[in-house]
């Protein structure tokens, strides 16, 4: 596909060398490489020939590339450090996915974080956790000095394989490995099948720290759009035709931003167009918790041949004691161990300890159940909120703590999250989900941090003051 250079300071040499600067920032091009031809350059961005001619002529002065006679132009010296925030830039920093983390990270305890993606801390099992540290200082055994096992707490693992085992999917302890979060289950992946450059299929609208993720390791991107049933099929297959994406990312249950539900159907198709273009996925699996029916998985249906299942109790049991895991084909679970071994040599035995503690406990499931109704009743005190507000939700998900929801008079949401952020209120808006940035009406509302009636009185008055704004 082209992609044309669209000048930022009034020239196009300058709109060339920006993309070759943001491509060597983002590690697209690396120490060495041969650039384009100067007609192949030209043709991409469709522009003229002179114009890469003087845009490599002024980089080759600059030391950031160089000519070889007869061979053409190479990238020189080393990589320059990784920054984030220069690969895939917004204009608009409040759409900047990492910007959004660090306002709800960040936040003082007079926030309100409607826009944040967990529960409230008075949610969570508290006063179980603390009595599984009591417990846990009591034991002899405990491993709380020494590093664990590579592939992580054995006991925990055998729970996990037949907690899994419940929903359809088949996994041995051998074939799961712990990790310090889900995030790091990912990230391990990654490492294990891309190479940069790489392309990896993702959601749009879709979790906006797989994007974070995946360019830290110098992947391309490319956008599926996301329906109520699941990816868009059809979308799906064309794109795999054109750009042989290596990996595809996802939630299969209560989709991360908008809340649906893979149906079977649509798994069946998406799990065929695998087979048929060499194509791996990742299911994300972090909310099933909070589904009260067994809601179906790709990886039960594919067996863990071509789907590698990634779960995490940070957002069902704590964030603090950091606790993930990956099931993967028996194949693979070694490597990804080196791989583990070689970038943090081993996870948390503390945290699979108090997790393993706390899921054997029967007061857990207890606590699952008192969350999935208040998650009921917020999802529908909310809707009921919003709707006098004349915003729309996408969907009425079927459980789960999200709601994608459409804002009134085509209100930009970026603007309305600044609005509400100086009130004190952290929004998410829609353009952070969006690789294609076609999200702008949208909002991502958590309904669990919605219970302060002010929260609505600020996000009244944040769309008045951007409508005043388009006026």
């Amino acid at each position: 596909m082209k992609s044309k250079a669209k000048p930022k300071d009034g020239t196009r040499v300058n709109a060339v060398m920006q993309q070759i600067h943001a491509q060597l920032a983002s590690r697209v091009l690396v120490p060495g490489e041969r650039l384009p031809s100067i007609r192949q350059m030209a043709e991409r961005l469709e522009v003229a020939k002179n114009t890469i001619v003087e845009a490599y002529d002024r980089l080759a002065a600059d030391g950031i590339i160089s000519a070889k006679r007869g061979s053409g132009f190479y990238v020189s010296g080393h990589l320059p450090p990784l920054s984030l925030a220069s690969v895939g830039a917004t204009k608009d920093r409040s759409i900047d996915p990492l910007w959004v983390i660090r306002q709800s990270l960040e936040a003082d305890g007079d926030m309100l974080k409607p826009g944040c993606g967990w529960l409230p801390a008075s949610w969570l099992p508290e006063e179980e956790m603390r009595r599984a540290l009591r417990r846990l200082a009591k034991e002899a055994n405990t491993g709380l000095l020494e590093y664990g096992h590579p592939y992580g707490h054995l006991a925990l693992r055998e729970l996990l394989s037949r907690r899994l085992a419940e929903r359809g999917v088949t996994a041995a302890p051998r074939q799961i490995i712990l990790t310090d979060s889900g995030t790091q289950a990912i990230d391990l992946i990654c490492r294990f099948l891309l190479e940069p450059g790489d392309t990896v299929l993702i959601d749009d609208p879709g979790y906006f720290n797989f994007q974070a993720l995946l360019r830290a390791h110098r992947v391309q991107l490319v956008a599926v759009p996301y329906t109520e049933q699941g990816p868009d099929v059809q979308a799906m297959a064309e794109l795999l035709v054109l750009h042989k994406p290596r990996l595809y990312i996802t939630n299969s249950v209560f989709h991360n931003p908008t809340g649906a539900v893979l149906s079977p159907i649509v798994a069946h198709r998406v799990l065929k167009l695998a087979e048929d273009h060499d194509l791996l996925i990742i299911e994300d699996d972090i909310y099933a918790e909070f589904a009260h029916n067994t809601s179906p998985l790709l990886a039960s249906f594919d067996g863990l041949n071509r789907v590698i299942h990634i779960g995490s109790f940070s957002k069902a049991l704590t964030a603090a004691a950091r606790c993930g895991y990956l099931a993967v084909r028996e194949e693979w679970a070694e490597k990804i161990v080196d791989l583990k071994l070689a970038t943090t040599l081993s996870s948390s035995g503390l945290g699979a300890e108090l997790v393993y503690s706390v899921l054997r406990d029967g007061g857990y499931r207890h606590h699952i159940d008192a969350v999935r109704s208040k998650l009921a009743d917020a999802m529908g005190r909310t809707l009921h909120r919003l709707d006098r507000l004349g915003i729309t939700p996408w969907i009425k998900p079927q459980g789960g703590m999200f709601l994608w929801v459409r804002l009134p008079n085509g209100l930009d949401s970026a603007r309305v999250s600044q609005a509400a952020l100086h009130e004190g209120v952290v929004l998410a808006p829609g353009n952070v989900f969006s690789l294609g940035q076609t999200a702008a009406p949208f909002l991502r509302i958590n309904v669990a941090q919605c219970q302060a009636p002010r929260i609505f009185e600020v996000l009244e008055q944040a769309m008045e003051k951007s409508v005043e704004f388009v006026v």
